[in-house]
């Protein structure tokens, strides 16, 4: 290798070294701060979902804004702190929140959750009633399992209700 070449290779690396921090900061990045939570108490409107995985999606959303709301945390402290009985002790102790005032929470939330799926036209009227009233007395475990997987409350329900389920929608359209 020629001692020009070397030179020139030495020079190119210096250029890009300081190139490379000073398009970063032109660009804005000095003064980064990542992105707020948005506050689970306001109501977010439901997008169009196609299918059970993103209703179950949007219901599961919906049922931690609704819980998070209720005990003034962040929707995404509250999924943390339901991942495992261990982080879900660790967010009782932190907060200073026992288990009835947690499971009245989960129960808020899945109860807010029925509502903004009825409002966005997933689950009929008949059907919202019946549920709201399961989820105000389910236990603790078992609502935890329904926040973190919504999918199965609705496979649950589409068995339970099988041929019923075209008689509802249908009614249900004859009553609006």
């Amino acid at each position: 290798m020629s001692p020009a070449r070397g030179r020139t290779l030495v020079v190119a690396s210096i250029v890009v070294a300081v190139a490379l921090p000073a398009i970063y900061l032109a660009a804005g990045g000095s003064s980064y701060a990542p992105a707020k939570t948005q506050d689970p108490c306001k109501h977010r409107p439901w997008r169009n979902p196609e299918g059970l995985e993103q209703i179950a999606q949007q219901f599961t959303l919906s049922a931690l804004d609704g819980a998070a709301c209720e005990l003034g945390v962040s929707r995404e402290t509250l999924a943390r702190a339901l991942a495992t009985p261990e982080s879900r002790e660790r967010f009782a102790k932190r907060y200073r929140i026992g288990d009835a005032k947690l499971v009245r929470a989960i129960r808020a939330g899945l109860l807010r959750a029925v509502d903004d799926a009825e409002e966005a036209g997933v689950v009929p009227a008949l059907v919202a009633g019946p549920l709201r009233e399961y989820l105000k007395s389910v236990p603790l475990d078992q609502a935890i399992e329904l926040i973190q997987n919504g999918r199965s409350l609705f496979e649950d329900a589409k068995s339970f209700l099988g041929p019923a389920e075209g008689f509802l929608e249908g009614l249900e359209s004859f009553l609006r």
